[in-house]
């Protein structure tokens, strides 16, 4: 039986324990107030190891495992949303949504049409924020792995690196495929690792789309209305999940 309390850990079993230790481990003593004997679910690897806690200290909690499980929650597909900086803390959102519904990374990059602009140094502040988030979510979804929140790029480095997924793909209000219609769902359907460009508010300069497509990214359509920049990645990713088969 899993305990309700899930983390992750890095560390796999060693003699049929785990020991938890940094914040986890105060959360677990502190926090929750867990006790000796309790169980709880620590996630390393892909599997699932049910557990009872047989010591706590202040700095670390070990744990027995009593049971090993693989996790089935993760998708096949390893979808990354390349989202266009948004303002105020629509990022947080975009981060926690996505990542429930199956993203596997999320990259914030600068467009021409973003209005908030922090440079790399800025960033890396609110950068742990975010992907203290993303764990969150990852826990409350069930996720076998915590997706990766990236470092900020600019326009150019999101396309040089989006070239490492096989399906690449720019969410374009003037145009593109529809995601649901044969050629687009084939292509979803096949593919091990997809790739999904998606503006801030304002969507792409006409220039940044053309530098896109010519780069060999395919243009999406979401159809007659325009959705905010914190609606389109959660509507891209469960529609790219339920295509997939992953929803």
């Amino acid at each position: 039986m899993q305990g309700k309390h899930r983390f992750f850990t890095a560390q796999s079993p060693l003699n049929g324990v785990i020991t938890v230790k940094g914040s986890d481990a105060r959360h677990i003593g502190y926090s929750l107030r867990m006790k000796i004997n309790d169980r709880l679910t620590l996630c390393h690897g892909g599997y699932d190891y049910s557990c009872k806690i047989t010591n706590i200290t202040a700095d670390e909690v070990i744990c027995e495992v009593l049971e090993k499980t693989p996790i089935h929650s993760e998708p096949s597909v390893f979808l990354t949303i390349y989202q266009a900086y948004p303002k105020q803390d629509k990022l947080e959102s975009i981060i926690q949504k996505t990542v429930e519904l199956g993203a596997s990374r999320i990259v914030p990059f600068i467009s021409k049409r973003c209005v908030s602009r922090p440079d790399g140094k800025n960033f890396r502040q609110k950068h742990i924020r975010l992907q203290r988030i993303c764990e969150e979510a990852a826990k409350q979804s069930g996720r076998g792995i915590i997706p990766e929140v990236s470092e900020i790029m600019s326009f150019d480095e999101t396309l040089e690196d989006m070239k490492s997924s096989e399906l690449r793909l720019i969410c374009y209000e003037n145009g593109g495929q529809r995601l649901s219609e044969s050629v687009a769902a084939n292509a979803l359907s096949n593919a091990a690792s997809i790739a999904v460009m998606i503006g801030a508010e304002g969507g792409f300069e006409r220039v940044e789309y053309e530098s896109a497509v010519s780069g060999g990214i395919t243009p999406i359509w979401l159809g007659e209305r325009i959705l905010s920049c914190e609606t389109c990645p959660v509507a891209v990713t469960a529609i790219i999940m339920n295509i997939t088969g992953n929803i």
